[in-house]
């Protein structure tokens, strides 16, 4: 008896699954979704064409060194670095003491707490600090934003599609509303405070355009400062803040592959080498 109950109660979800989906696709017949301004008119990222993208990509210290250039002169003063010690710029080919003279020049210092009143203070920045953030608190940065809220900007190639691509497509696509888009959907308009990027998720985004003419950041090593480099070597430094380790890696994983193929090598001449007498 349990189990013609079982079975029966069995029959009925599936019965009451087929009547839903049925009348699921009834109504997306009937009714099919509306189509939206970010659908039609999102754009993809653009192929920065990073040295270190691809399978055997590799960092350009000296494209890294630009990109950090242009974070400081550029980003950091909205967005920080927290998952960063100054001390990882060693990893860019910086001595020790440059390291030092960064950290101690930044014009953003490190919390800290004043030893005679307890009373909370700043410090100047050592090599072991993470880079401090431009702003207190999250309170802070929305204030001071209109609002918006500046992500930290260690992880960001991780954190969005297409990681380093985002960043140079987002960073150089900035431009007027297309007069399609106004005609078909009205409402997409930037409003106040607000400005068109169709790499931008909802193609509206708070953050005006960072980089908006050649020279801004005057290269030390004599590279022509067009908007396009520095969007590109900022997404290139980025992409080494996610992941700097990358170069290890790609090491360590086609070490691996070699290995195994060299073992599956080995292993199929013992098995002809094992079985070579005996019929199979």
């Amino acid at each position: 008896m349990v189990r013609i109950f079982g079975i029966l109660a069995g029959i009925g979800f599936v019965i009451v699954l087929l009547w839903s989906l049925l009348w699921g696709a009834i109504a997306f017949i009937q009714e099919p979704p509306q189509p939206t301004a970010e659908h039609e008119f999102h754009k993809h990222p653009r192929d920065a064409q990073l040295p270190s993208a691809g399978l055997l990509g590799k960092y350009d210290n000296q494209q890294l060194q630009r990109g950090f250039q242009v974070y400081k002169e550029v980003c950091a003063a909205c967005h920080g670095l927290k998952y960063v010690a100054f001390r990882d710029l060693e990893a860019l080919g910086y001595s020790e003491p440059e390291v030092k003279a960064i950290a101690d020049q930044w014009p953003i210092e490190s919390p800290s707490v004043n030893p005679e009143t307890g009373e909370a203070a700043t410090r100047k920045n050592i090599p072991a600090d993470h880079f401090p953030s431009p702003y207190p608190n999250e309170v802070a940065a929305r204030a001071a934003n209109n609002n918006a809220l500046p992500p930290d900007l260690s992880l960001i190639t991780k954190a969005r599609h297409d990681g380093a691509n985002y960043v140079y497509s987002l960073l150089t696509g900035y431009r007027e509303p297309e007069a399609e888009l106004l005609r078909k959907f009205p409402d997409s308009k930037p409003g106040e405070g607000l400005h068109h990027n169709p790499y931008f998720a909802n193609l509206n985004i708070a953050m005006p355009a960072p980089i908006v003419s050649e020279g801004q950041v005057s290269y030390l090593d004599g590279t022509r400062p067009t908007v396009d480099q520095m969007s590109k070597d900022v997404a290139a430094f980025l992409a080494w803040t996610a992941e700097p380790k990358l170069q290890q890696r790609k090491a360590a994983g086609l070490g691996a592959v070699l290995f195994i193929l060299a073992f599956c090598f080995l292993a199929y001449g013992a098995y002809r080498n094992v079985w070579r007498d005996k019929a199979h």
